[in-house]
């Protein structure tokens, strides 16, 4: 039985160094990031039957991507309005995306276009 222990305590005294045996590693990277690259897009969605269903879902699907700053569907024009961050996501992306939202049965996305901002005082 004392040879049990003593076994047992060896094994258990040579696993606790060798787990706890720390390497460090010295590593020179350096992190850039990017300055937001802010875009608009307009999309033309068809396949909406309904603002509850339809538009609500869209537009909470798509303000829960990454790379999206805010997303606003209207479904009385068709259309969705999405702000995203271009460094981050691209408008193929958004687009592919919500045509695959609901099995990618229900919803397809005729045109997409960029939004571009006017300049104020212009």
């Amino acid at each position: 039985m004392k040879i049990h222990k003593l076994v047992f305590a060896v094994l258990l005294a040579t696993s606790t160094l060798i787990s706890c045996k720390s390497e460090t590693q010295n590593t020179n990277e350096v992190l850039v990031q990017k300055e937001p690259n802010p875009k608009k897009i307009a999309l033309a969605i068809s396949g909406m039957t309904c603002e509850i269903g339809c538009a609500k879902t869209i537009q909470s699907k798509l303000s829960k991507m990454a790379g999206i700053t805010n997303a606003k569907v209207i479904f009385t024009d068709s259309l969705g309005l999405v702000e995203y961050d271009a460094n981050q996501i691209s408008a193929k992306e958004i687009e592919t995306f919500v045509n695959g939202i609901a099995g990618g049965d229900l919803y397809t996305v005729k045109e997409v276009k960029e939004v571009l901002e006017e300049t104020p005082g212009k």
